[in-house]
């Protein structure tokens, strides 16, 4: 059969105040029938809007030159996208190609059941009756494993996990069978677990619904595990493609190189953690920790007669001045609750939690308002932790305003250019708003404005999972400097085990509210003991797709022993 997706010498730019934007600069490419082709780069490279194009979803500002060739997947039509009307898009979009959006929660509508939304799709396209079109939807929420579909076909998307509204928006791609589904970033944000299942998903997509993927993400080891060709973009421009084990094995590009190079890897950060060992001074085992908890227990109160739901059960930890204790596991298990806690933004219900030399069970905000400012906090996404209209100096100057270490964020400028500078950032970035600034660049400033008081103690909560692997490997490199300078001590939180065991000097495994392991990252993650860590380690896809396949095998190995026990 011929190609579904063929894409000629396609350019694309923006009317902007500024200019044209050239996004896409004479992109040629092709989607074979039943293949995934993973399209990657840094953010900017043009990678989303490439894709969007084959729906015919840019904004009207757009200026398209070249053909994008789409052909059903019976091979019975064929038609240029950038040609088409608006009433031959509709027709097209679902029936010949369908979208997995990044972001589930916007993707969703939150005031119709998730049924109602999937059934739309098939009324747009076709004459079902009523029963009908309940019997398809409540049949592809079962194929994506949504458990329970006859019941939670009438639920709302609230009521679903992160994992399961992915599920729902890769069912509503599915529900009519197209020939592409183009999926932009469905894994960023998760934990590896549920990553690892939706990877699956994707697979079956492919093997079973015969549907070709076109993968735009920023994670080379979910590339390595799904993808069966890649194509690399930089600055609008497609610099490479080959064959998934061909790209990994030999690179061509320079640009290519680099961004494999970024990509954070299991056992890196031993080297580093003797480095930062080497450092410190005798006797530092045993100061006092800056934070210490013993048996901590944190419930949330139950609704509308439900029980209480406990969120952290019985966890020990310690944090010693200038350790970065890496904090893991999957979501729902009180990795941030536990951030919160210690930062006092979440009531400890039981056991013991001191921080610095604050027994925060059953405190008063009087008490605990001078160690305020010797708390930082890195928030997981600094475009909703910003405000939108301040500009990004007033956003820095903020913590030291609120704690009276400046009248106004005019009189804090001094130290503010000097924080930015610190993160890399140029001052004249002060000025701008925070949409203005790149992913990377909000990341940065948000690591600026948790310094901005010297903190003892800085909490960071997932603050690279959204980011591409190479802006990625700035911030990280930025992190473990400025805390070589600073020497403050951090509890860092990811998902990202490779991440963590590139700056955490011991590592923390969490597990339904329960600390499960604990040690240095060669002894949690080189051998790891208990069960979950195991499976956690085996689900973390790796940046080389012969490893990952045995990966693969691996994990489903350690499912089929859990399923047996």
């Amino acid at each position: 059969m011929s190609d579904v997706v063929e894409i000629r010498d396609l350019a694309v730019s923006f009317a902007t105040d500024a200019g044209q934007v050239q996004a896409v600069d004479g992109v040629t490419l092709s989607v074979h029938p039943g293949e995934v082709l993973a399209v990657v780069g840094e953010s900017g490279s043009g990678k989303t809007v490439t894709a969007k194009t084959i729906l015919g979803l840019l904004p009207e500002t757009a200026r398209i030159r070249g053909a994008v060739m789409l052909t059903s997947k019976d091979g019975a039509s064929e038609g240029d996208v950038v040609q088409m009307s608006g009433q031959r898009l509709r027709q097209v979009r679902g029936r010949d190609v369908a979208m997995v959006f990044q972001e589930p929660s916007t993707a969703l509508n939150p005031v119709y059941p998730v049924g109602w939304q999937i059934i739309e799709g098939l009324r747009a396209h076709g004459k079902y009756t009523k029963a009908e079109a309940r019997a398809k939807a409540i049949d592809v929420l079962r194929r994506v494993g949504i458990p329970d579909p006859e019941e939670r076909i009438d639920h709302y998307p609230h009521q679903f996990s992160g994992g399961q509204k992915q599920r729902i928006v890769i069912a509503q791609a599915l529900v009519l069978d197209p020939g592409v589904i183009v999926a932009d970033e469905p894994t960023t944000a998760l934990d590896v677990t549920v990553q690892a299942e939706i990877l699956d998903l994707l697979r079956r997509c492919r093997d079973e619904f015969g549907a070709a993927i076109v993968l735009i993400t920023h994670n080379m080891g979910v590339v390595a595990d799904l993808a069966d060709r890649v194509a690399v973009m930089y600055q609008g421009k497609l610099v490479e493609q080959a064959p998934v084990r061909e790209l990994f094995a030999n690179p061509r590009e320079p640009y290519t190189q680099q961004l494999l190079a970024a990509v954070p890897r299991i056992g890196e950060g031993l080297a580093r953690a003797h480095e930062r060992a080497a450092r410190r001074s005798d006797g530092w085992a045993e100061q006092t920790p800056v934070v210490e908890a013993k048996g901590l227990r944190i419930s949330y109160p139950g609704r509308f007669r439900q029980p209480d739901f406990l969120a952290v059960d019985g966890v020990d930890l310690a944090i010693r001045p200038g350790e970065v204790l890496g904090l893991v596991g999957e979501s729902g298990s009180g990795k941030t609750t536990i951030g919160r806690a210690i930062a006092g933004l979440t009531k400890v219900t039981g056991g013991s939690l001191e921080v610095l030399g604050v027994q925060m069970h059953g405190v008063h905000e009087r008490d605990f308002r001078p160690v305020r400012s010797k708390i930082g906090f890195v928030f997981q996404d600094p475009a909703t932790s910003f405000n939108p209209l301040l500009t990004i100096a007033e956003c820095v100057a903020e913590p030291l305003v609120v704690h009276g270490r400046a009248a106004d964020a005019q009189d804090a400028r001094t130290r503010v250019d000097e924080l930015l500078e610190a993160v890399q950032l140029p001052r004249a970035f002060g000025a701008r708003f925070p949409h203005e600034l790149s992913g990377g660049q909000r990341q940065r400033a948000s690591l600026a404005r948790a310094l901005a008081l010297d903190p003892e103690l800085l909490i960071a909560d997932e603050p690279t999972s959204a980011l591409d692997v190479s802006v990625q490997a700035r911030v990280l490199d930025l992190f473990d400097e400025l805390h070589r300078e600073l020497g403050f001590a951090a509890l860092f939180i990811s998902h990202d085990l490779a991440v963590v065991d590139m700056l955490a000097d011991r590592i923390a495994v969490l597990w339904r509210g329960r600390l499960v392991e604990e040690g240095t990252g060669d002894e949690v993650l080189g051998s790891p003991k208990h069960p979950y860590t195991q499976r956690l380690l085996a689900s973390l896809p790796v940046p080389d797709p012969v490893e990952q396949a045995e990966r693969r095998a691996e994990l489903e190995r350690l499912r089929q022993a859990d399923r047996a026990s």
